[in-house]
């Protein structure tokens, strides 16, 4: 039986005290060892998910996985859209080599919860910037502080803004494509939406950004920058 299962069978104020206890033992499990923990089948990817209790909008296993994954790849700093799980897991990553997450918010009460659990489970490697989308012209997008983070990333999740944001996700490449080190791996969610497809198509014969579609339960794409392809972002109010 799963973890999800099981718990239908407490009533309400079990099942959150049942919630709180296995994410702190599940992420307990994948700090010791997170190359194990995302292995799919993962259990322990499903327990975090369940534990997190953002069952709609939470990365299933298999895009947290694949997010754990290129995390534990990655040379330099890490760019993620919208936060969430995948910030304390890839928080762990980063944290554990080094590295650091800047993270994108437009949510303050959203960035308030992951930002209390970061502090509780001692993930410093984090810097969430919090600020509301705003007009670039032809796409609304984060307001990113652009002096103060990284010169080159060498990952990018991509699950933010919202679908019914003005343009979608696209505003990710024109505004940081310049700072996407060679070969830098972007992770795109919602593969299986016609919007994500259009925009990853877009990606490509704009800003020279090629991948492919994985995943079964939760399509993603896995795009690959090319230095060459690259282009400095131009911002109107």
């Amino acid at each position: 039986m799963s973890t999800l299962a099981r718990a239908s069978l407490f009533p309400r104020s079990l099942r959150e005290l049942h919630r709180q206890r296995t994410f702190a033992s599940a992420l307990k499990k994948f700090t010791r060892d997170p190359a194990l923990a995302a292995q799919l089948p993962s259990a322990t990817l499903e327990s975090l998910v369940y534990g997190w209790g953002n069952a709609g909008w939470s990365g299933h296993s298999e895009f947290l996985s694949a997010c754990v994954v290129q995390a534990l790849r990655s040379e330099g700093p890490i760019l993620e859209c919208g936060t969430g799980l995948s910030t304390l897991l890839v928080g762990i990553v980063a944290q554990a080599r080094g590295q650091a997450l800047w993270s994108l918010e437009h949510l303050p009460e959203w960035a308030q919860r992951v930002q209390q659990a970061l502090e509780r489970h001692e993930i410093c490697s984090v810097q969430i910037c919090v600020q509301p989308l705003r007009s670039y012209g032809e796409f609304d997008w984060y307001a990113p502080p652009l002096e103060t983070m990284p010169a080159g990333f060498s990952l990018i999740i991509c699950d933010g803004p919202p679908s019914a944001t003005r343009g979608g996700r696209y505003g990710l490449a024109p505004m940081v494509s310049d700072r996407m080190l060679p070969g830098c791996t972007v992770l795109l969610d919602d593969a299986v939406r016609s919007d994500e497809q259009q925009i990853a198509a877009r990606w490509a014969k704009e800003f020279g950004l090629q991948g492919e579609q994985r995943g079964v339960d939760k399509p993603y794409f896995v795009l690959h920058a090319r230095a060459a392809a690259m282009r400095p972002h131009s911002s109107t109010a």
